[in-house]
């Protein structure tokens, strides 16, 4: 496969780094022949950052693939077809991000098979516009990776997850196409049938985590220590469960959400958390603001969500992203 990858950061970073590993081992391994062992990959990334890349290599310090340098191919905008592309831009560079992708002005130049790996929802269908909606598969991925500089990307946990789904059964060889090449990096997979099912089973633990490490401003376990904060941890989880499973999500449940934030290890942090500490925008609209909207569109009261939302935007002086119409 051809794959490209949207958004070089904490998320896109890994992932194209351990694909053109598997690349370039598969094809020292075949003595040269191209093609074999793994993808060919194209990294699409702002300026600035694709001549860092250039320059220097993407770097990635794995707990789980070690340290390494790849020199993936990368391009400030696309200009060839490719088979797959993985979206891995923050939810709110999304639309800018997309300018980059010129091949999908034309038809035959579109991707046979679209993952996104953002948080929250909105961004499928924007997503769907964009492309041909049967392409764009429901995506997400279970990670804790930051990149602290350009080019240089830090995955500090050894856990990793990407989960896919398709509604459509044209897209099915594709995904899992997609799929096989990632499994065949080391990248754990999940393939679902539904697109609920992917999309909450994941949001409704980070925007848990998400909201209580940044409205507290501590790591999960002193949440988990601290009896009030646990019971927002708690609050948040059931809240989103009730939500996801009005909007058809039939394998998600509170217990088992909690569960794996006891089994994580305490000093599991958020992207959201490092994001304020980094003065970065935090994702508040995408994680929360996607459970509140989908709340309020089927009646569901989220009070212990809003309430986190508030103090996370009394610390920054914003608006709540609860506020947009649903």
């Amino acid at each position: 496969m051809k794959v490209a990858v949207l958004g070089p950061g904490g998320v896109g970073g890994l992932i194209a780094g351990v694909l053109d590993r598997d690349r370039a081992e598969g094809a020292e391994g075949a003595e040269g022949a191209e093609g074999v062992g793994g993808a060919e990959v194209v990294v699409v990334a702002r300026e600035s950052t694709a001549e860092v890349i250039a320059r220097d290599g993407l770097r990635v310090q794995s707990v789980t693939f070690g340290d390494l340098t790849v020199h993936p191919r990368v391009v400030a905008q696309l200009q060839e077809p490719v088979d797959a592309l993985i979206v891995a831009t923050k939810a709110a560079g999304l639309a800018p991000a997309l300018e980059r992708i010129a091949v999908a002005s034309s038809p035959d130049g579109e991707p046979t098979v679209v993952l996104p790996l953002l948080n929250g929802l909105d961004h499928l269908k924007l997503l769907r516009e964009r492309f041909a909606p049967e392409t764009v598969l429901a995506g997400s991925i279970r990670v804790e990776a930051d990149r602290p500089a350009p080019g240089v990307i830090v995955h500090t946990s050894p856990f990793l997850l990407v989960s896919m789904a398709g509604a459509e059964p044209a897209v099915h060889p594709a995904m899992q196409a997609l799929a096989d090449t990632l499994s065949h990096a080391g990248v754990p997979i999940k393939v679902q049938d539904s697109e609920a099912d992917v999309m909450w089973s994941k949001l409704v633990r980070l925007n848990a985590l998400a909201c209580t490490t940044s409205a507290y401003d501590v790591l999960l376990g002193e949440i988990r220590s601290t009896p009030e904060l646990r019971a927002d941890l708690e609050g948040a989880i059931i809240e989103a469960c009730a939500v996801g499973q009005a909007e058809g999500a039939t394998d998600i449940d509170p217990a088992r959400a909690i569960a794996e934030l006891e089994a994580a290890h305490a000093t599991l942090g958020s992207s959201m958390q490092r994001d304020i500490a980094a003065g970065r925008e935090p994702e508040l609209d995408a994680i929360p603001g996607s459970v509140l909207r989908a709340g309020a569109r089927h009646g569901i009261p989220c009070p212990t969500i809003e309430r986190l939302v508030a103090m996370i935007t009394a610390r920054l002086g914003t608006g709540s992203p609860g506020s947009r119409n649903p």
